[in-house]
């Protein structure tokens, strides 16, 4: 058994009038990689509130964001995918732009490989349940204080 790794994420939660910003990639099926929200790693030297803007801005292609706050951290093991444990950093991030109810969007990483296409929309709070890899698991804080 590989040794796992712990590995800094950032998760973020954009919310507007109930609804929660999700994204599902369209070369894979919902079967293979589910919907998910905006998430990667932290790189070296960047803070976890910067990653956040990071991430969401590249994964929606989306410009204007704010954090809202800091929810918490949860710890995650991706295994078998990966041997991994994902220490994620989730935020509650604002949108002050509009959006079209459903929109494509790619993530170029920094020219490195082909892009990775998603489909992003909007699904009402109460169904982020459905929301891969243990995603949703600070969900319930949003509405705290």
């Amino acid at each position: 058994m590989p040794e796992k790794i712990v590995k800094d994420k950032v998760l973020v939660y954009v919310v507007r009038d109930g609804h929660l910003l999700v994204f599902r990639h369209t070369d894979y099926s919902f079967e293979e990689v589910g919907i998910q929200v905006p998430s990667g790693s932290i790189r070296a030297g960047e803070s976890p509130e910067g990653a956040a803007l990071r991430e969401a801005r590249e994964e929606t292609g989306l410009t204007l964001f704010k954090i809202v706050k800091k929810l918490g951290e949860t710890e995650y093991d991706i295994s078998p995918y990966r041997f991994e444990i994902q220490r994620r950093h989730v935020f509650h991030l604002e949108l002050l732009e509009e959006t079209p109810e459903r929109w494509a969007s790619q993530e170029d990483h920094d020219g490195q490989g082909d892009p990775t296409r998603f489909e992003c929309f909007w699904i009402p709070l109460e169904a982020a349940h459905v929301l891969q890899s243990g995603q949703g698991a600070l969900l319930g804080r949003l509405h705290e204080g």
